[in-house]
């Protein structure tokens, strides 16, 4: 057959199909030209079930005609050409020998030849592929020749490509991997264009999600739901309550896994799903198909920072080597386990260096807290607070939970064979020469115990000129712990900072005229100087009864780790009326909240006035990259934002420009890709007025507290707020969060 008969051919096949709204009105017109055109007996065209991992030939030649479904695996003819996405003619489909040698889960399904009367002899089969993404087989049997020749083979990808055209019309597919975004119109082209050209991106293509989330605003269900949309499989988010990974003997390492980025994941039926940022990537789908040895299992699409969360890594940034060496280590070292109870020893080498590696890599990114999470049916998640953000690390082997638990509570001298009741103890270990300490929680579940590690604050004091109070509360602070006596207290929800901000104030106040008395639980950081101690409830030592003892022991100030009882507030409030300047901290949401919290407990409205100097109520929000933060002009929506919740009245103290210039976050090496760095202080400082004293004794409610401290010149946590992003510390998003305000 000519070349010039085969096009000609070919333009009348493309000309017909292009009549027909569908494939399937089409295919009766078309199927004798093409069995004319390749001089075979039977044609079969499967097309891709939209986002399934399996095949349907809606369309079959003779007198009957059937709906075959195959599934996109090694097990059948058309199933292995959609899954390697490469041609392949088979002369002898009964040839078991020759079939095994390409694949040996290979097989032909003889049962239609049965049913059909029918011998299949040869076999030609095409993937049909448009935009670089799987749409179908193109299936052309009994060729009259012996076998099929490589001019039927190229004309047969020359009509596999004018049938994609078709398939992609039908399936909604687009044509490139964001065309959905464009559609939407969450982005335009050229900013599109913008960003595939960017040479970060270009050399990093895991970073373009970051970019559509932080400098477009573009969810990341969007972004997945785009790009499932271009490669035809479904999109799996991290979801780990819904879906956990495989555990099975597959010989895939957890480094070969991130490099590609591939998770082997299940869900609650434990059916293996396979996670891949590319599944249109047929090689490596072989590979890993290969390395599981799966007969029944899912293609889907992940987001790289989900399939990297999956696999146990921080989406911000790339756990050690190290790390990744110890659990493959874990994963494969069967010596290790003891046959009886099938865990690892709590000293095994493995162990003791994961527990290791899990503490130094906390102290390494700054993390506040590590979680040691155990699950019912899964491995164990490893995660870490960093920046007031938890999340995933890493993922430790089920098998080997009891063993990690373990090794941790015999570093923090805890009882390892009690496991029905919490326990609390404190470990220590060293890292660049300096003593780490660590509070160690242990919490009996119902998947097994979990233990909460707080990695405690080490070195000096942070200058009170570091703590980034706007000028206004900094210069009436300094005022007020001027005073000789009276009490100051620090308020605001575990973790926002309380201590830290104490401590810079005793670290100003900190001078050899100045006898300075704490009592703390735990003691975190140390300053010379200060006569600090750690208070034992156990053995009756309670803040109450330190306070007592240090009136007895001629203090200037003192400084009080919690008012958490009646007992504690009444002692405090007599220490600084009989001379004493006090320092405290109470769990309060605002700064007039804590006046009628104290109230409440019992404390006399005329006493506490008369004590009271100030509340200072703080937050921590998450700062900007200083590295990668980027500026752009306020939209009118900002301003509006800015305004409101500023309030109208007080807007002109920002002195805002008429070109207001705020910033962004947009990701880079230093950030982990997420845009922001550290976290700074917003803040809420009340003081204690004549007029504010005079509603205090008539025990007024807290909005008229509240109205009585703003005319004073208190500004709200939102307000402070709205002031470090005029000053480019943070944006508009950390302030939503921090008030859940739109």
């Amino acid at each position: 057959m000519s070349t010039y008969h085969d096009s000609v051919a070919l333009s009348e096949i493309k000309t017909t199909l292009e009549k027909y709204p569908t494939l399937f009105d089409a295919f009766d017109h078309v199927e004798t030209a093409i069995l004319a055109l390749f001089n075979v007996e039977r044609v079969s065209i499967f097309q891709r079930r939209r986002q399934q991992q399996d095949l349907v030939a809606k369309f079959k030649s003779g007198q009957h005609k059937v709906s075959i479904t195959v599934p996109i695996s090694p097990a059948s003819i058309a199933g292995y050409v959609a899954l390697s996405q490469t041609p392949l003619s088979i002369s002898d489909p009964y040839d078991h020998t020759a079939l095994s040698q390409i694949h040996p889960r290979l097989r032909f399904a003889d049962k239609f030849d049965k049913q059909n009367q029918f011998k299949t002899r040869n076999i030609l089969c095409i993937p049909i592929i448009q935009a670089n993404v799987l749409l179908g087989v193109l299936q052309l049997i009994n060729v009259q020749n012996d076998s099929f020749s490589e001019a039927d083979k190229i004309t047969a990808l020359a009509l596999s490509d004018i049938l994609g055209q078709q398939f992609r019309y039908e399936l909604g597919g687009t044509q490139r991997p964001y065309d959905a975004l464009l559609h939407r119109n969450l982005i335009s082209e050229m900013q599109m264009q913008q960003l595939l050209n960017d040479k970060y991106i270009q050399k990093d293509p895991k970073a373009i999600t970051q970019k559509l989330v932080s400098e477009f605003r573009i969810a990341e269900h969007d972004i997945g739901h785009a790009l499932s949309m271009y490669y035809q499989v479904p999109n799996i988010s991290y979801l780990p309550d819904v879906y956990h990974i495989f555990n099975n003997d597959h010989k895939l390492n957890l480094s070969y896994l991130k490099r590609n980025l591939v998770a082997i994941i299940c869900d609650v039926n434990d059916n293996p799903i396979i996670l891949m940022a590319e599944p249109n990537n047929a090689s490596l789908i072989m590979e890993v198909e290969h390395a599981l040895g799966l007969v029944d299992y899912e293609i889907a699409l992940g987001l790289p920072q989900h399939i990297l969360q999956y696999l146990g890594e921080n989406s911000g940034g790339s756990t050690p080597g190290e790390m990744d060496d110890i659990l493959d280590e874990i994963g494969t070292n069967v010596d290790d386990f003891d046959d009886s109870t099938d865990e690892m020893s709590d000293d095994a080498p493995a162990i003791v260096r994961l527990v290791s590696r899990i503490l130094h890599d906390a102290k390494r990114v700054d993390a506040s807290d590590i979680h040691i999470d155990p699950e019912k049916s899964g491995p164990t998640r490893v995660r870490m607070r960093v920046d007031g953000v938890c999340r995933d690390i890493n993922q430790v082997p089920a098998s080997h939970h009891n063993a990690v638990i373990a090794r941790i509570k015999i570093m923090a001298n805890l009882n390892i064979a009690e496991k029905r009741i919490p326990q609390d103890g404190k470990l220590a270990f060293k890292m660049s020469g300096q003593l780490v300490e660590v509070r160690v929680a242990t919490i009996p579940t119902v998947a097994g115990e979990g233990v909460v590690m707080r990695i405690l604050a080490t070195g000096g004091a942070m200058p009170i000129e570091k703590m980034n109070l706007h000028p206004r509360n900094m210069a009436t602070l300094k005022e007020m712990i001027k005073k000789p006596h009276g009490i100051l207290l620090v308020v605001g929800p575990t973790g926002s900072g309380k201590t830290t901000t104490l401590h810079a104030i005793l670290g100003y106040l900190n001078t050899p005229d100045k006898k300075i008395w704490t009592a703390e639980d735990p003691v975190e950081i140390t300053q010379p100087g200060l006569q600090q101690v750690q208070v034992n409830p156990k053995i009756d030592f309670t803040f109450a009864n330190a306070l007592r003892a240090f009136l007895r022991a001629d203090p200037d100030i003192i400084l009080i780790g919690e008012m958490r009882d009646k007992e504690t507030a009444h002692a405090g409030i007599e220490a600084s009326l009989t001379g004493h300047l006090v320092l405290s901290t109470l769990h309060t949401n605002s700064a007039p909240e804590t006046i009628t919290r104290l109230l409440d407990l019992g404390l006399e409205p005329v006493n506490f006035s008369d004590a009271c100097v100030g509340i200072l109520a703080q937050r921590l929000i998450r700062t900007l990259c200083s590295h990668c933060k980027t500026p752009y002009p306020a939209s009118d929506k900002d301003k509006a934002f800015i305004t409101r919740q500023y309030g109208v009245e007080h807007i002109h103290e920002l002195e805002l420009p008429d070109e207001l210039i705020l910033h962004r976050a947009e990701g880079c090496e230093q950030c982990g890709h997420t845009g922001y760095k550290g976290r700074t202080g917003v803040h809420e400082l009340l003081s204690m007025t004549l007029p504010l004293r005079g509603l205090v004794y008539k025990q007024a409610a807290v909005n008229e507290l509240a109205a009585q401290a703003t005319k004073d010149g208190m500004r709200t946590l939102i307000q402070d707020g709205i002031y470090k992003v005029i000053q480019g510390d943070t944006d508009i998003t950390q302030v939503q969060i921090l008030g859940g305000v739109e």
